[in-house]
């Protein structure tokens, strides 16, 4: 004989998830929204792909066309992810020790940068 049902508590913790996530994203997005503001970019580029690394990209000062980098080339995307984000704790006045939260703990340090007492100096990439 098999079983074809789901139970309530299945359900009940998938709608917890999907709300949790939900949750978590949209907090993500208000964060970053206040990191593109305080850059003076417009916080909706936040909600475009492509557009939204290519105006990080002009916050931190590096070239265009490292976007096509990104898209088309497997390893690179890895390695300027983590170069943008030291770059992104430079451009903001931070250290590098708060470049390594952003890289581990960026769930943490995303919200400090966002809504902490940081400033936009200016971008200082290759500097």
């Amino acid at each position: 004989m098999s079983n074809n049902y789901v139970d309530a508590g299945s359900i009940v913790g998938f709608v917890f998830l999907g709300l949790f996530s939900l949750a978590v994203l949209v907090f993500y997005i208000i964060s970053m929204w206040k990191i593109f503001v305080k850059a003076g970019k417009p916080g909706w580029a936040i909600l475009i792909p492509f557009y939204n690394t290519l105006v990080e990209l002009q916050i931190l000062g590096r070239p265009w066309w490292f976007l096509l980098l990104i898209i088309f080339v497997p390893i690179a995307d890895f390695v300027i992810g983590i170069i943008m984000i030291f770059d992104t704790a430079r451009v903001f006045g931070k250290s590098t020790g708060f470049g390594f939260g952003l890289l581990f703990l960026s769930f943490i340090f995303i919200p400090i940068l966002a809504f902490g007492d940081a400033k936009y100096i200016g971008p200082i990439a290759g500097q």
